[in-house]
């Protein structure tokens, strides 16, 4: 697996996390909304592509306790990927001071 791979595959997770975040933030904003049912975001990793994300409806309610734990988890995650994000950009960065040298 190359650098470039690997902070693609990263870049792709974090981007996914943020999708999750934001269906969370709706949640939150449209739980006292009647009729609202919250969506629920699913997380798959594509060989090629790195983090999929897929956003489905479904008939539950928003509960918040569940809202918050899914909220930190994404944190989490995002957190992390930008830590593999930011040490594959390191090494290219030093791979590259190498072949200049």
């Amino acid at each position: 697996m190359s650098i470039s791979s690997i902070t693609s595959t990263a870049l792709s997770a974090m981007r996914a996390q943020t999708t999750r975040v934001g269906a969370i933030a709706d949640h939150f904003a449209n739980s006292s909304t009647p009729g609202y049912a919250r969506v629920n975001t699913s997380l798959t990793s594509v060989v090629s592509a790195g983090v999929q994300v897929v956003v489905s409806p479904t008939a539950s309610d928003v509960d918040p306790a569940t809202e918050l734990t899914d909220l930190i988890e994404a944190e989490q995650s995002y957190k992390a990927n930008a830590v593999v994000f930011e040490t594959g950009a390191d090494m290219w960065e030093m791979l590259m001071s190498i072949k200049r040298d």
